[in-house]
């Protein structure tokens, strides 16, 4: 878990916020997601709850799932979210490097081709 979190951490400062060409926002704007790579993160504002099990020296941002691999929690100093990114309406999906996420009124689902992912909403977390 930890190199995925400073992995991404890692890739967030190479690629800042408004260098994220490949991100969108939720409507209701409190979950944003970035592209860097082979790596989809997804950042809550409300925050992470239940907030996971484990130690975070920063804060429990969202999620990040990897292109092969799962879902994880991520503890960063950061965010991915962009007020320029586009907004990604409910019942639309978005469709890239692999990826696909779909939104919903009440949550956002993101999955990678061998079917890992999660489900992120104000009221939860999952992992798939």
């Amino acid at each position: 878990m930890r190199r995925v979190v400073l992995a991404t951490s890692l890739l967030a400062l190479v690629l800042p916020g408004g260098a994220n060409a490949a991100g969108f926002r939720t409507p209701s704007g409190n979950i944003a997601c970035g592209l860097f790579g082979s790596v989809l993160r997804c950042d809550i504002l409300s925050g992470l709850r239940p907030e996971p099990r484990g130690a975070c020296e920063l804060d429990w941002t969202g999620l990040t799932l990897t292109a092969g691999g799962r879902a994880r929690p991520t503890c960063a100093g950061d965010t991915v979210f962009d007020p320029r990114a586009s907004i990604l309406g409910y019942g639309k999906s978005w469709k890239r490097a692999g990826f696909t996420c779909l939104t919903t009124r009440s949550a956002l689902v993101c999955t990678n081709r061998r079917g890992n992912g999660f489900l992120l909403a104000r009221e939860g977390w999952r992992l798939l």
